[in-house]
C-alpha cells in the first residue's frame, strides 16, 4: 500500500506530536517530516518531498500563508492542507489564494483531518464545511469584508495590531524592522479608515478576524 507522505508545519511542539500519533495511527498516512516555522518547512520540504503539508498559518517569521505562497511557486504541484484556529472568512480565503487546496478549523473532528489529507493527496479541495458555507452567504449576499483590502503582510499586521500587539512586538514577531510596520500601520489605517488600534480590534471582532475570548 502507497502511503501518504505528510509533512506537519506547527510552531507548538505539542499540536505537532498529537497530530503526528493520531495520522501515524492510519495504515495509509505517514509522517515524514516537521517543521515548526514557515522557513524550516521550506528547506524540509526539499528533502522531505511530502505529498500533503498541513500547514498552520498562525506562525512567526514569515507565517504560513507567506510560506504556502513560497511551497506552491516553488513545487508544483504541491498539495497544502491550511489547518489553523481561525474560523472567520478572510483566513480561508487568503490561505486558498496563496495556493492551499483546502482549510481545515483545528477544532474539526480527528476523522475530519485524515479524510482531509486524503481528498488533498489526490488533487481534490477540501474546506471546512461551516466555513465554506459563510464564504458562500458572503457572496450570496454580496457583503463586503473591508479587510479584504489588506495585502498579505498588511493583514499579519492587522492582526496583530487588533491583539494589542506594540509595533515593537510586532516588530519582533514577524521578523520585520519598526520602519517596515509602522508602513503597515500607515497603509491599513488610510485602507480601512481607522483612526487607531482600538478600532482595528473591533473591525477585527466585527468580521471575525479575532474571537472575544482570546
Amino acid at each position: 500500500m502507497h502511503k501518504i507522505k505528510v509533512m506537519l508545519v506547527d510552531d507548538h511542539a505539542v499540536v505537532r506530536m498529537g497530530f503526528k500519533m493520531l495520522l501515524q495511527a492510519s495504515e495509509d498516512i505517514e509522517v515524514v517530516a516537521e517543521a515548526d516555522s514557515g522557513e524550516a518547512a521550506l528547506k524540509a520540504c526539499d528533502v522531505a518531498v511530502p505529498d500533503v503539508v498541513v500547514m498552520d498559518i498562525a506562525m512567526a517569521g514569515i507565517g504560513g500563508i507567506e510560506a504556502i505562497k513560497r511551497l506552491t511557486a516553488k513545487h508544483s504541484p504541491m498539495r497544502i492542507l491550511a489547518l489553523s484556529a481561525h474560523e472567520d472568512v478572510s483566513h480561508p480565503m487568503r490561505a486558498v489564494q496563496a495556493g492551499a487546496l483546502g482549510y481545515l478549523s483545528k477544532r474539526s473532528a480527528p476523522e475530519a483531518l485524515i479524510d482531509a489529507i486524503r481528498s488533498i493527496s489526490k488533487g481534490q479541495r477540501n474546506m471546512d464545511s461551516q466555513i465554506a458555507q459563510r464564504i458562500a452567504m458572503q457572496a450570496i449576499h454580496g457583503d463586503q469584508n473591508p479587510v479584504a483590502k489588506l495585502s498579505a503582510r498588511e493583514f499579519e499586521v492587522f492582526e496583530q495590531l487588533a491583539r494589542g500587539q506594540s509595533v515593537a512586538q510586532i516588530s519582533e514577531t514577524l521578523k520585520l524592522s519598526s520602519s517596515t510596520v509602522g508602513t503597515h500601520l500607515y497603509n491599513i489605517k488610510q485602507k480601512l479608515g481607522l483612526n487607531n488600534q482600538a478600532e482595528m480590534t473591533l473591525l477585527a471582532v466585527r468580521h471575525g478576524v479575532i474571537n472575544v475570548n482570546e
